[in-house]
């Protein structure tokens, strides 16, 4: 018998609210999980988000790293293969919807393009202009890359999605031809990258994974599109192959260092939360009716975008507000508690309670930001394949760019650059009546 079970036709996803805006049938319980993941995502930020002066010096650093529990701490909280699988059941479904009313492969790439890229360019401008005020202001320019560098971070999943929901018209595709020997493919690919840069101990080859991993968990969520089940045995059969990969030094044993670059580990824990997900979805559908979750998820999911685009943004703003406000008061160094400190840890729930104001404010003011500019933009309803796919690389190239640079000043003005030319690339030259307007992601 097999470990996964996969019927012979797809499954539509109950109806539920579609906070996409894009008439796509929703599943309440997959809802759910997608708002869970946004405030894990978060939080996990926030809490590594170190600020302390030592010695003198500012130090603006990743708290956690050095966190003897953070290896298990990221067993529980990397999320990120089930958001993927969230965003490939989605993208399943809204698909299938478009090209059954005749949108070509190209057409669904742009109005994906459309719902990705307009947020978080207006948050890549913000933040140029910010690192750029605080250089005119004289702050130390090793505090503004470092500033501009956590910012950065969280960014490689909009370069990753960009590229994954270019690619849903050929994986759907093939995954309806042959969904089995597809996913096969793509894990086979995913363990010879590990294997390779294992061997070899060239760390760059595992980037190549950034596409295999990410492709196969979105694959994952096609299953789910498709009325996957998942039982016990694939769990405990991923769960024994990550293991292995861990001990043979193919992956590191933190999952969040598995991100860097992606490993077999995130795929096979991709497998896993599939797994979990199906044995308490129903439960999860029955939480969902519940009117203030139900809310709650529709609000979160409605805003996803602009979360995702200013939550760090607007964090490290804040971790910026408390070193000015302790050096006003004489003693900073005193008065910031150092990273993993016992001080440092009972302030945490006022950090975490005090970073969800800041960010709902900064989402809120974004929102209205976006209210003004979006709606205006109108994109190609049948855009050309190369048309599409310079758009697709511009944009997953400003994504690039900044990264690579590690979040300096130029790389985020050449980074907006690139975001905004993979828009313009998009947009309908004459207010058309065919005209795909932009949607709220």
């Amino acid at each position: 018998m097999s470990l996964i079970s996969i019927p012979p036709a797809p499954t539509a996803p109950s109806p539920g609210r579609d906070p996409e805006g894009d008439g796509t049938a929703r599943d309440s319980a997959v809802d759910l999980i997608r708002a869970a993941c946004l405030l894990a995502v978060v939080a996990v930020h926030a809490l590594m988000v170190g600020v302390s002066v030592q010695g003198g010096e500012v130090v603006l650093e990743n708290a956690l790293e050095s966190w003897g529990g953070f290896t298990v701490f990221s067993w529980f909280t990397q999320m990120m293969p089930l958001f993927f699988i969230a965003g490939g059941f989605a993208s399943a479904a809204h698909y299938r919807r478009l090209r059954a009313q005749g949108v070509t492969p190209s057409g669904y790439v742009t109005a994906r393009l459309g719902r990705l890229l307009p947020v978080p360019l207006l948050a890549a401008m913000a933040t140029t202009c910010v690192l750029a005020g605080l250089s005119a202001a004289g702050v130390s320019p090793e505090i503004v890359a470092a500033a501009g560098w956590r910012i950065s971070q969280p960014l490689w999943f909009l370069g990753v999605y960009v590229l994954c929901s270019a690619l849903v018209p050929a994986m759907l595709a093939l995954h309806e031809r042959a969904p089995r020997l597809t996913l096969a493919a793509l894990g086979v690919c995913v363990m010879l990258v590990d294997l390779t840069r294992h061997t070899t101990g060239v760390d760059a080859i595992g980037f190549v994974n950034l596409g295999f991993v990410w492709l196969f968990v979105q694959q994952l969520g096609f299953l789910l599109a498709d009325g996957v089940i998942v039982g016990p045995r694939t769990a405990v059969a991923a769960l024994a192959g990550g293991a292995l990969w861990i001990a043979i030094g193919a992956s590191p044993m933190n999952l969040f260092e598995a991100l860097n670059p992606p490993t077999a580990a995130l795929a096979f824990l991709g497998v896993i939360q599939l797994a979990v997900f199906t044995a308490v979805r129903p439960a999860l559908a029955r939480l969902a009716t519940l009117p203030t979750i139900s809310w709650g998820a529709a609000a979160l999911n409605g805003r996803a975008m602009t979360i995702y685009s200013w939550h760090m943004p607007a964090t490290v703003l804040l971790a910026g507000a408390l070193l000015v406000t302790a050096h006003l008061g004489g003693d900073a160094e005193a008065a910031l508690s150092r990273p993993l400190s016992a001080d440092w840890w009972l302030s945490r729930p006022v950090w975490l309670v005090a970073v969800a104001i800041v960010v709902a404010c900064s989402v809120a003011a974004a929102t209205r930001l976006e209210r003004r500019i979006l709606p205006g933009l109108r994109f190609i309803a049948r855009p050309a394949a190369a048309r599409t796919t310079l758009a697709v690389l511009s944009g997953a190239g400003g994504v690039l760019v900044i990264l690579a640079a590690t979040g300096s000043l130029t790389a985020w003005l050449s980074g907006a650059a690139l975001l905004a030319a993979a828009i313009v690339i998009c947009l309908e030259r004459r207010q058309k009546a065919n005209a795909v307007p932009s949607s709220r992601p």
